[in-house]
C-alpha cells in the first residue's frame, strides 16, 4: 500500500447526466462497473434509486417499476448479484421501518417481500442505523437504533444489539428470519456502526467485524463474530486505532477493511471523562485493518490538514463503494452547527486506488500488416491507462527523426473521466483505418455486416445483461463464437502458433461481424483479416505440424520454432494507451543506457516527443508485454506475446464465416480475403481434433484438413465432428481455422469456435 503522503486521491471533475443532489444516511452496492444509490436525506428523504457507470462517468435515473419502497434513510442495503435488499431506515422524523424490498437491477423491478418471522421470537422491530450484511444466500442484521414512543414527534431512543440472520431464496425472494443461539459477550448496544464479512483464503471460516458506532457516545472497539461457531470475540489488535467515530463507512477490499470519515471527538477533549458532554467533528481520517494480521495501519491521520483540497474533505453518513480495487466515496455531510441547527452536505464524487492493478492478459493480434500490427488485451478494471513495449532480436536501425505526433507527457495526469477527453498517448487507436479494405459500412470503429440495429444505448440493462443485445431473423443456425486465437496456419517463412484469443463481447475495431438469430439458437461470427504469431513457449512438433498445416515443415534458419527467450534486448515503450487496443506501427527508442520507465502516477512519465522512433520491418517477429496503470502507478506486466509482421504478397484470411446445421453435419461457409495479393488458388479447412498430446498440455491443439479446394464453402460431416477436441479454454467450443493460398502460398487463417454450450455431449446433439 502507497505510503500515506502518497496516496492518490482523484476527484471526478465533471460526468454527464442528472447527478443526484448532496446527501446523508444514503446506501450505496456495486454491480460490475455500476454504483446505485437509494435513499438518504437533506432538506427531505430521498426516494429515488441513482446509478453511476465508473466506465462512461455518466450519472443515470432508471425507470424503476414494481413495488417501489418509500423513501428512507440510514437503512440496510446489499447486493446479491443482481438483485439488491433494502431492510428498514427512517422513512419520516422519529418513524422508523423494518420492511424489507428487493429490486431486480437487471430489470429494475422492485418487489416488497415478506420473510416467515423466526420460529422462536419477534422479526426484527422498525429501526435506523444498523448493520445488514451478506454472505452466501444469508444477510446478518446487527443492532440499529428504535424508538420506544408509538407517537413519532416524540422520538424516545433505544440502542440495539439484537442480531439476526435472513435466508435467502435463490436468484429471488427470501425465505424467513431466524435468531442464532450466539456465544461469548455481545458487543453493547449500538448505531451508525460499521459490519462487514470477511473470510481468510483457503482457511478459516467467515467472519463478521462491528466497528465503531453510537450509544449516547461514539464507540471505537472491534467486534469479531465467527459465522460457523457463533462465537463473539473481542480480537486484540496492533497499531494505532482510528478515533471512536459513528456515521463512517468500511469497505473490504482483499484482506483489507478501510475505515473512511464519521463523527469523532474534538481535538484535546477528554472522551473518558465526560463522553456524553463533548463536542463532535466529521473527520476525513482513513485507516485500514489487516484481517489476517489484526493490524490498524492509519493513512491519514485525524491531525493531517489538506489546504490543497487534494483530498476529500471531512464528511460523515457518506456512502463508500469499493470496485475492484477502487474506493468511491460519494457526498455526506460535512458537520452540525448548533447555533444554526444545520447542515451541510458534500456534493463531491472521489475515488482512491488501494494497489497497483494486477497483469493484464497477454497481448493479442486482431491484425497484422506488413509494418503493423493491431493489438489488444483483455481490459483490467479502474485503471487509467495501459503501457505497452516490445523487442525485437533485430538490431536498432536509424530511427525516423519526426516526433511532431508525439505528444508532450511529462507530468501528465490522466482524467478517465472527463467526458471527450482523449488520455491516449503515441500510436493509440482514433482511426480504425489501415491497409485492409472493406465493403462494410464502419459505424464506431466496427465493420458490419447485415448487422441489425444494434445501436450504441444508455439504458443500463444493457450494461448489467449485455446478451440482452441480440439481433433476429429467420436464419436456422447455431451458437457460434469467433474468435481469434493468433495463427498463421502456414507460410513459406513463418509457422505460426497460437497463444490468445479474443473475446466476442468486445467490439473491436477493423473486423467483419455478421449475426443471424433462430427463435431458439443465435450465431455471432467476428473475423479477424490477418494473423501470424510465433509463441515465446512454442516447442516444434513436426508431428503436430503434419496435421496443422497438411504438410510437414522443417525448421530452417529463416523459420525458428524453438523455445525463445524472452527479455534479452531492452524494452522499448509503444506508449501508454487509455484502452485496451492499440495500433502498433513504430516503437520509441530511448537514450543510450537508459531503461524504460518503471513507475507512473507517482513518478515521472516520460517525454515520447524527444524520444527518436523505429518503424516495423516487415517480416519480423516482435514480443510484446503490456502493464496497467492506476492511481498507485504501474501494476506487473503480462505474459509475453510474440507476433510475426507479414510478408508482402500472401494473402489475407478468409472473411464472414458461418456455421449452420444440415442434415449430414454442419455447413461452413466464408468469403474470400479482402486483400487476396492476387488470385486465390485454393481454400483450406481444418479441424482441431482429439489426440493423447492434447489431453497432456490442452492449449496445444492438433488440427486435422478436412477441406482443400476452390470453393467457399464445405460440409463437415457428423463423423468428423465426433472426432472434434472441445476446447475449454474459456467457454466450451469446437475450433475450425480456414486460410487462403495464392501464388505465393498460404496466408493466416481465420479461426472460428462454435459454442457447444456446458455439457460434453457430442456436437450437434
Amino acid at each position: 500500500m502507497a505510503a500515506p503522503s502518497l496516496l492518490n486521491w482523484r476527484r471526478v471533475s465533471s460526468f454527464t447526466g442528472p447527478v443526484p443532489r448532496a446527501r446523508h444516511g444514503h446506501r450505496a452496492v456495486a454491480i460490475r462497473e455500476l454504483m446505485i444509490i437509494f435513499g438518504g436525506g437533506n432538506e427531505g428523504i430521498a426516494d429515488e434509486l441513482h446509478v453511476y457507470n465508473t466506465v462512461t462517468n455518466q450519472w443515470f435515473l432508471p425507470a424503476v417499476r414494481g413495488d417501489i419502497p418509500p423513501g428512507c434513510a440510514a437503512h440496510g442495503f446489499v447486493c446479491d448479484g443482481t438483485r439488491i435488499l433494502v431492510f428498514g431506515g427512517m422513512v419520516e422524523y422519529g418513524r422508523y421501518s423494518n420492511e424489507l424490498y428487493e429490486l431486480q437491477a437487471s430489470r429494475w423491478l422492485w418487489k416488497k417481500v415478506k420473510p416467515h418471522p423466526p420460529s422462536s421470537g419477534l422479526p426484527p422491530c422498525p429501526r435506523l442505523g444498523h448493520s445488514f450484511s451478506l454472505y452466501g444466500n444469508k444477510c446478518y442484521l446487527f443492532g440499529g437504533l428504535a424508538n420506544e414512543s408509538e407517537d413519532s414527534n416524540n422520538n424516545v431512543p433505544r440502542y440495539l444489539n439484537d442480531f439476526y440472520e435472513l435466508e435467502l431464496q435463490h436468484g429471488s425472494g427470501v425465505v424467513g428470519w431466524s435468531i442464532p443461539v450466539t456465544k461469548g459477550i455481545v458487543p453493547s448496544p449500538r448505531e451508525s456502526h460499521t459490519a462487514v464479512i470477511y473470510c481468510k483464503k483457503d482457511s478459516g471460516s467467515p467472519k463478521m467485524y462491528v466497528f465503531g458506532g453510537m450509544c449516547g457516545a461514539r464507540l471505537d472497539d472491534l467486534w469479531q463474530l465467527d459465522l460457523e461457531t457463533m462465537s463473539w470475540s473481542k480480537p486484540e489488535t496492533k497499531g494505532t486505532v482510528p478515533l471512536p467515530r459513528s456515521l463512517h463507512t468500511a469497505s473490504v477490499i482483499g484482506n483489507k477493511m478501510y475505515i473512511f470519515g464519521g463523527w469523532v471527538p474534538h481535538k484535546g477533549e477528554n472522551i473518558e471523562t465526560s463522553p456524553h458532554d463533548c463536542e463532535w467533528r466529521c473527520t476525513s481520517s482513513f485507516s485500514y485493518l489487516n484481517l489476517d494480521t489484526a493490524e490498524w495501519t492509519t493513512l491519514v491521520s485525524d491531525s493531517q490538514e489538506d489546504k490543497k483540497n487534494s483530498r476529500p474533505r471531512p464528511r460523515a453518513g457518506h456512502c463508500a463503494v469499493a470496485i475492484g480495487t477502487r474506493l468511491y466515496f460519494w457526498s455526506g455531510r460535512d458537520g452540525y452547527k448548533k447555533a444554526l441547527n444545520s447542515q451541510v452536505c458534500c456534493k463531491d464524487l472521489w475515488y482512491l486506488d488501494t494497489e497497483k492493478p494486477p497483469a493484464p492478459s497477454q497481448v493479442q493480434l486482431i491484425k497484422a500488416t506488413t509494418n503493423s500490427f493491431h493489438v489488444k488485451w483483455d481490459e483490467v478494471p479502474t485503471v487509467e491507462g495501459y503501457l505497452l513495449q516490445l523487442n525485437t532480436d533485430l538490431p536498432h536501425q536509424t530511427a525516423s527523426s519526426d516526433s511532431s505526433l508525439a505528444p508532450n507527457l511529462q507530468g501528465v495526469r490522466m482524467d478517465p473521466h472527463r467526458p471527450g477527453s482523449n488520455s491516449t498517448v503515441p500510436n493509440s487507436i482514433s482511426d480504425t483505418t489501415n491497409s485492409a479494405k472493406t465493403e462494410h459500412t464502419p459505424m464506431k470503429g466496427t465493420s458490419v455486416k447485415n448487422r441489425p440495429d444494434l445501436k450504441a444505448s444508455t439504458d443500463f440493462n444493457a450494461a448489467l445483461h449485455p446478451s440482452m443485445a441480440t439481433n433476429t431473423s429467420n436464419h436456422n443456425s447455431c451458437v457460434v463464437d469467433m474468435l481469434r486465437k493468433n495463427e498463421g496456419p502456414h507460410t513459406s517463412a513463418n509457422i505460426g502458433v497460437l497463444s490468445s484469443c479474443l473475446d466476442l463481447r468486445t467490439v473491436i475495431p477493423e473486423t467483419s461481424v455478421s449475426s443471424s438469430v433462430s427463435s431458439a439458437q443465435t450465431m455471432l461470427m467476428i473475423h479477424v483479416p490477418c494473423l501470424q504469431l510465433r509463441s515465446a513457449v512454442w516447442k516444434h512438433r513436426p508431428q503436430r505440424c503434419h496435421f496443422l498445416f497438411g504438410e510437414s515443415q522443417k525448421e530452417t534458419p529463416s523459420n525458428p520454432v524453438a523455445t525463445v527467450k524472452a527479455g534479452e534486448r531492452q524494452w522499448c515503450d509503444v506508449g501508454i494507451f487509455k484502452n485496451n487496443t492499440a495500433l502498433v506501427s513504430q516503437f520509441y527508442l530511448l537514450p543510450k543506457g537508459k531503461q524504460s520507465i518503471s513507475k507512473i502516477g507517482n513518478a515521472d512519465v516520460p517525454d515520447y516527443s524527444l524520444l527518436k522512433k523505429q518503424d516495423l520491418v516487415p517480416g519480423t517477429g516482435y514480443r510484446f508485454r503490456v502493464a496497467a496503470i492506476n492511481g498507485c502507478g504501474i501494476g506487473p506486466f503480462s505474459k509475453i506475446s510474440e507476433f510475426k509482421t507479414c510478408i508482402p504478397g500472401f494473402p489475407g484470411a478468409p472473411s464472414a464465416v458461418r456455421i449452420s446445421k444440415n442434415v449430414e453435419g454442419i455447413h461452413l461457409s466464408w468469403e474470400p480475403p479482402t486483400s487476396p495479393s492476387g488470385n486465390i488458388l485454393e481454400y483450406s479447412a481444418y479441424l482441431a481434433i482429439r489426440t493423447a498430446q492434447i489431453q497432456d498440455n490442452p492449449s496445444q491443439l492438433v488440427f486435422m484438413r478436412i477441406y482443400c479446394g476452390l470453393k467457399t464453402s464445405c460440409i463437415v460431416t457428423a463423423g468428423q465432428l465426433a472426432n472434434a477436441h472441445i476446447d475449454y479454454t474459456s467457454r466450451p467450443a469446437i475450433v475450425f481455422r480456414i486460410s487462403a493460398k495464392n501464388e505465393k502460398g498460404y496466408g493466416p487463417a481465420t479461426q472460428v469456435r462454435w459454442l457447444q454450450g456446458n455439457n460434453k455431449k457430442a456436437p450437434l446433439n
